[in-house]
């Protein structure tokens, strides 16, 4: 019994390797398990941080423009703007596409519709991102009939690129360059004249310009429209605004969201700045014919406001 309990107990040098070899490799085996552990935890943070990007688009302190530049890259934006109809716009008031000069020297280009009598009154409409197609020269062909003695200018913010399917036009939104945009507007209040009194209206991405183009003009600017479009953010440029803001947005929009809206009338409060909210039970896009979630009615009704707001202020 002495002599099997040596050779079984702990003491017996035998079984003190085996239990050291079984600790150091439990011990190996643990590690291995905690990098493993480590490899898998990361991996999925990265996926999840990765698809925060593409599908959220949450950026902070983004400029106003390239946040919503970031939505040409989401699919579900995306497929909520089918390709647009096809139509061909026959002018009945003269409307033309004409050329100016932009600061750096470069060539601009505009739809313009000018008024029988001289007129310092100027509406600077804006693109949805396809880009200046028919459908927009037939909505500044209305309003230019409906607002009366007024001049209408829709600018290029393309520079000629024309976007015929929503991949292509996601493609020319996302490679849009603020500057450029300024540059276009200001080449634009050029050819308009010093003494130019300036309203801006434009749907989606051109709602954002409108914001945009209204800072650009200054003491010019006299009313500014925004349809469901990103609006600034920053209250310092807000500051200087220097005319009332009517925003046109959707309650079932997913992007400029009623938190965006909510957003920016409290910006807009603390800037001192008077706006104008109309939200209407429709979906982005709502305003554009072309559009299969066209609502007829809260497309009319909208309408119906940004004239007033225009008339009101373009005397």
């Amino acid at each position: 019994m002495i002599a099997s309990s040596a050779v079984n107990g702990r003491n017996n040098p035998a079984r003190k390797n085996f239990y050291a070899s079984f600790m150091v490799k439990s011990s190996t085996n643990e590690k291995t398990n905690m990098k493993k552990q480590l490899v898998l935890t990361l991996s999925i943070l990265l996926v999840a941080l990765a698809s925060i990007a593409q599908n959220d688009i949450v950026v902070c302190h983004t400029p106003s423009t390239e946040k919503f530049a970031l939505f040409a890259s989401n699919k579900e934006f995306n497929r909520e703007h089918p390709n647009p109809r096809v139509y061909t716009h026959v002018t009945e008031a003269g409307g033309k596409m004409i050329s100016f000069k932009t600061e750096d020297g470069t060539d601009a280009k505009g739809y313009l519709l000018m008024a029988k009598t001289k007129t310092n009154n100027w509406v600077f409409v804006f693109q949805e991102w396809w880009g200046l197609n028919d459908n927009i020269k037939g909505k500044s062909e209305e309003l230019f009939k409906d607002l009366g003695n007024v001049n209408v200018l829709a600018l290029d913010m393309y520079d000629g690129k024309l976007a015929t399917d929503r991949e292509t036009a996601g493609k020319y939104m996302g490679e849009f360059k603020q500057e450029r945009g300024n540059a276009i507007v200001k080449g634009a209040l050029a050819y308009a004249g010093s003494n130019a009194k300036v309203a801006t209206v434009g749907w989606c991405f051109g709602g954002g310009q409108s914001m945009q183009a209204t800072l650009t003009a200054a003491k010019q600017a006299v009313a500014c429209v925004i349809y469901y479009g990103m609006p600034e953010e920053d209250i310092e440029k807000l500051k200087t605004l220097n005319c009332d803001v009517l925003g046109i947005f959707a309650t079932k929009e997913k992007w400029i969201n009623q938190d965006v809206v909510k957003k920016f009338e409290n910006n807009m409060k603390e800037a001192g700045k008077n706006l104008t909210v109309k939200n209407y039970d429709a979906d982005h896009g709502f305003a554009n014919p072309s559009n299969p979630i066209f609502d007829k009615v809260a497309s009319e009704d909208a309408y119906k406001n940004t004239v007033a707001f225009f008339k009101a202020r373009l005397k």
